[in-house]
């Protein structure tokens, strides 16, 4: 039986990493959010991210929380601090306009489920941009959603060449779409 979701997200679910993990990421404090949850009605709609070390994928979810789409892939400035915090402040921008609840961060994990080398990088990035918007983190199992992207572009009949602009965004679009159908089961359940 899996745990119930609140609209925050709060609790666990089968495909989010450890305990201890989740809770370090979730707390933060907020900042210049322009909504309390409270105050929306529990807005369901998520910001879903694939982080890589040069690009980062960006997709939303619909009001309803039912469907995710594509929004853009952001260029990463390099690896230094000062660029790090402009990727979470352009990343915060786009929190407060779409409005979301909370922030679904793709975890590349090892096949067998171990957390890899850049797990570690992500889950710290995430812990960051927690703490800069306030909103609750869910690192959610990003498993072969690259490889999927790529799948998916080739079908549409993409060039292979050309996929390089797109491919992070057509993943985060995945982890999210993976996460909303979570979220939508566990209602379906009553859980």
């Amino acid at each position: 039986m899996f745990p119930s979701l609140d609209c925050t997200g709060s609790k666990a679910s089968p495909r989010q990493t450890d305990a201890a993990s989740q809770q370090a990421v979730t707390q933060g404090r907020k900042l210049n959010v322009r909504y309390s949850i409270v105050e929306s009605g529990c807005p369901r709609r998520y910001l879903g991210l694939d982080v890589g070390a040069r690009r980062i994928g960006v997709a939303v979810s619909d009001e309803l929380g039912l469907t995710a789409q594509p929004v853009l892939t952001l260029e990463r400035r390099g690896s230094g601090t000062a660029n790090r915090r402009e990727d979470l402040r352009s990343l915060g921008r786009l929190c407060r306009r779409y409005g979301v609840a909370g922030i679904v961060v793709g975890n590349p994990l090892h096949h067998s489920g171990e957390p890899s080398p850049r797990s570690a990088k992500t889950q710290a990035f995430a812990a960051e941009l927690g703490q800069l918007t306030g909103l609750p983190i869910h690192l959610w199992d990003e498993r072969l959603t690259t490889r999927e992207a790529h799948e998916i572009l080739y079908e549409a009949g993409h060039d292979r060449q050309k996929h390089r602009k797109v491919v992070d965004q057509v993943a985060a679009t995945l982890i999210l779409q993976s996460f909303l159908d979570e979220k939508q089961r566990h209602r379906d359940l009553g859980v």
